[in-house]
């Protein structure tokens, strides 16, 4: 370093890095400057068209002024303009999960399997049961989603499971709430059913179906819906002259996923 430097940088008083000042001119002409008010009238009238999509319009309407090496300028600019002038997006917050606080249940169809009995169909639901913090799961094999497998499916998880959470979230399912109202209150025997077990109930808000993908999406995610067809080729077992066959290839089938801080 040469000591004019240095001496510059002492009677400062600031690192180097503080002296730089952020760029606010162009080193290069914009490729963009002819192009991009075609490009942003298409925005304005189709906001849903994709970056990729009105690149390529324009390659094929000006040919000759843009190349593959602009798309990524092309694409950044595309995504400044819907951040600054396009649709508002819905707000979302994280959800943070507490251990023995929430469990969320859902039902979901099983016949994609073809288990047949005595060379019948079974059509058949499986009621999904997991704690949103540790992702504890058990299931139960239920013919539909009426309050009685909703109520049988509960509790055989709150035994298995040997506690109760404080909350149990579940979707607007007829069994649980009363959709006719206007306020969508939970029916009454599914009330007493939370009150016996000391449970306070959720449901998810109409048409928000997010708020119950945490016991969705394990089983409409690729995990689960295949380890059931693995689990039931690697034991040879999808007929049975039983319906108890089904409940018990279930139990014994489903993906556990314990933290080792337990369950919660």
């Amino acid at each position: 370093m040469d000591e004019k430097t240095a001496r510059k940088y002492r009677s400062l008083g600031t690192l180097p890095s503080a002296q730089q000042r952020p760029r606010t001119y162009r080193t290069r002409r914009d490729p963009l400057a002819e192009l991009w008010p075609l490009a942003q009238a298409r925005l304005e009238a189709e906001p849903r068209l994709k970056a990729k999509t009105l690149f390529d319009w324009l390659q094929r309407e000006h040919p000759g002024q843009l190349t593959p090496s602009h798309r990524r300028t092309f694409e950044r600019r595309v995504r400044q303009w819907r951040a600054l002038f396009g649709a508002a997006r819905p707000v979302m917050f994280q959800q943070v999960h507490h251990a023995g606080d929430l469990a969320a249940s859902d039902f979901t169809h099983m016949n994609e399997l073809r288990i047949t009995i005595l060379g019948q169909p079974f059509d058949h639901l499986v009621y999904h049961f997991v704690l949103t913090y540790s992702n504890w799961e058990s299931v139960t094999v239920c013919p539909s989603d009426s309050f009685e497998a909703l109520s049988d499916g509960l509790q055989n998880a709150l035994w298995e499971l040997g506690g109760v959470p404080r909350r149990h979230r579940s979707d607007s399912l007829t069994a649980a709430v009363n959709n006719l109202s206007a306020k969508r209150e939970f029916q009454t025997r599914y009330l007493g059913l939370l009150e016996h077990y000391g449970l306070a109930g959720e449901r998810i808000n109409v048409r928000q179906p997010r708020r119950a993908r945490r016991a969705r999406r394990r089983w409409r995610s690729r995990r689960v819906p295949r380890r059931f067809p693995r689990a039931r080729r690697r034991s040879g077992w999808r007929r049975s002259s039983k319906s108890y066959g089904c409940q018990r290839f279930g139990r014994t089938s489903r993906p556990w996923r314990i933290r080792r801080c337990g369950r919660g």
